[in-house]
């Protein structure tokens, strides 16, 4: 198959098509350099350059404060649910997580095996298709920080801003959202985000995080997950994931150059995302959002039909129909369409399309 279809997979997800095409020109050997960038070492001048330029783009895209390091690792996000309490929680404190969904319970699960760790809310209880109101939120003033996960892949609940306000460090896996939309990074004292949803392909994991955080890092942690020794050695304490970073970069210049910035770019988000929850809603309950309506994401739409036969019908002919990777996740069931900044609005238009035959055809 040569010609592309709709992929709206959840990750690794959709890439931007310019970011594909430029990636594909300079594979066998970029311009002055005469090697792949898939060859050429990471301590060379052009791969230094490369990384600089991907820092300085991502800095500039979502407005970093000097006072932050931005560190390009490898793991997914999963690594650092063992990295931020590594690092972060000393002997003797506790730290307070937000659960809405499968990766906050992730990352509290190994956090457990460090240290000291409580719920300050969770919404299980609904099987995470809401999220918690302010006053269900309980902190612990004494946290050594307080973790949440901005956007729910599986479930399709997202936080449109900060859940708590306090003076405790704010740590926030950012993958499936990170930079969909403006954010005030001083807010927070470390962000992380595997890269394969908005930001990269698979391989790359991006860490944001605050200069006096790095300075809790305990002795004796090992090289590879301690935060300060990975700042102080550039992301380059031993060979990064340099082609996943490479396409990083693309990728931020396009967001840069091409889309216009997070303004922008929410903008259009939200057109998408809004057109399949009309579509949804409009249905008279044929197509059923597992999310509450004011807490969707604009990332990851959730939805059921009247039957589990149905829903395998309808993912096998989308799928036929060159609407790829619908598929909900195990936990969840039914259909899941991940609408990711690269992911294009005609395809939205097409599944919105195909969601009115199916619905008349059963």
């Amino acid at each position: 198959m040569t010609e592309r279809i709709f992929n709206f997979s959840a990750g690794p997800a959709v890439l931007p098509e310019p970011v594909l095409k430029k990636a594909q020109a300079d594979l066998f050997a970029l311009p002055g350099v005469g090697m792949s960038v898939l060859e050429i070492s990471h301590r060379s001048a052009a791969f230094e350059q490369i990384i600089k330029e991907a820092e300085e783009d991502l800095r500039k895209l979502i407005g970093i404060p000097d006072n932050y390091k931005v560190l390009f690792l490898q793991g997914g996000a999963s690594l650092q649910f063992t990295m931020v309490p590594m690092n972060l929680l000393p002997k003797g404190a506790s730290a307070d997580y937000i659960l809405t969904g499968s990766w906050g319970q992730g990352a509290i699960k190994e956090a457990k095996k460090l240290g000291t760790v409580r719920e300050a809310a969770t919404t299980a209880d609904t099987n995470f298709n809401r999220l918690p109101q302010a006053a269900d939120i309980k902190l612990d003033p004494q946290a050594a920080y307080v973790h949440f996960t901005s956007n729910e892949t599986i479930f399709g609940v997202e936080f449109q801003e900060e859940p708590v306000s306090s003076d405790i460090p704010l740590v926030c896996d950012m993958s499936s959202n990170f930079i969909s939309r403006p954010i005030d990074v001083a807010k927070y004292g470390l962000i992380y985000a595997g890269a394969q949803k908005n930001a990269g392909p698979a391989g790359a994991t991006i860490v944001i995080v605050r200069d006096d955080l790095l300075e809790r890092s305990p002795e004796g942690i090992p090289a590879m997950l301690d935060y300060e020794n990975l700042a102080k050695n550039g992301s380059m304490y031993n060979t990064p994931p340099c082609f996943a970073i490479y396409i990083c970069g693309l990728v931020f210049k396009w967001a840069l150059n091409d889309l216009g910035g997070l303004e922008k770019i929410a903008a259009a988000n939200q057109e998408k995302a809004s057109l399949l929850y009309k579509a949804i809603d409009a249905s008279d309950g044929y197509y059923r959002g597992h999310a509450e309506s004011n807490c969707r994401s604009l990332m990851n739409v959730t939805f059921r039909l009247p039957s589990e036969e149905l829903e395998k019908k309808f993912i096998k002919e989308a799928t036929a129909a060159g609407l790829d990777g619908l598929k909900g996740h195990r936990s969840v069931g039914g259909l899941r369409a991940s609408i990711y900044n690269a992911f294009p609005k005609a395809g939205v238009e097409k599944l919105v399309e195909f969601m009115a035959d199916f619905q008349k055809q059963n």
